[in-house]
């Protein structure tokens, strides 16, 4: 898989691909991530890549040209499956979603800044609009990252243990059972006795249970109305 980033402050995302789970990922060449700076793609003398808007409002929005010019200049060497925008007003981040991008060859994000980018943008270049939550960051880098991030460990290969993807929370619809390691007693709290237990079939049973009752008790809107 190869992920395209396109924003106006590429420092904001040395740190999340440069460590961990997504720079092994990188190493074993089972991913590649690059970040494109939009400043490149200005025209402009002073490299600017915002503008006022029409008809008056507080705060900048991203032009369109430098945008445009970028996205082209990308789409020159391979074909994308998905163009994404980060914006609030997206398509919720959830687990299916992540699952779905997982399989895709490319994608390019667009991260959003300041008042947003200019409407022409989304109108003929976007192809998907995704969110990571009810709430307004200062730009799009982060969410970027964490949709990078959500993808790129569902990847064959990218866990140590490819099983592990598949019990983590939302997968099957529920929140994750508790974990406990060890010690099996601390301060005169116990590990429950089923996990300790060596019982494959009643482990299951347990997990799936307390996935049931923690999803009722936190987030009971994944549970539907049946």
């Amino acid at each position: 898989m190869r992920i395209d980033i396109i924003t106006c402050l590429p420092r904001l995302l040395e740190g999340p691909f440069s460590d961990s789970i997504l720079k092994r990922a990188q190493n074993k060449g089972l991913v590649e991530v690059h970040v494109h700076d939009l400043r490149a793609y200005s025209t402009d003398k002073h490299k600017r890549v915002d503008d006022y808007a029409y008809g008056g409002g507080a705060g900048m929005v991203l032009m369109v040209e430098p945008i445009v010019r970028c996205i082209r200049a990308l789409q020159e060497d391979r074909e994308y499956d998905e163009i994404i925008y980060t914006s609030p007003d997206g398509k919720p981040l959830t687990q299916s979603v992540a699952n779905e991008l997982s399989i895709k060859k490319n994608l390019l994000i667009l991260c959003g800044h300041y008042k947003g980018v200019d409407e022409r943008v989304r109108e003929h270049f976007i192809t998907r609009e995704v969110s990571i939550g009810d709430y307004v960051l200062s730009g799009g880098e982060l969410a970027a990252a964490v949709i990078a991030d959500a993808v790129i460990r569902l990847i064959p290969g990218v866990l140590s243990d490819e099983t592990s993807a598949l019990t983590d929370s939302f997968q099957d619809g529920l929140v994750a059972p508790p974990v406990y390691t060890r010690p099996a007693e601390f301060e005169g709290h116990k590990v429950p006795e089923v996990l300790l237990s060596g019982h494959e079939k009643n482990i299951e049973k347990w997990r799936f249970e307390q996935s049931v009752q923690r999803t009722n008790k936190r987030r009971p809107g994944l549970l539907g109305d049946d």
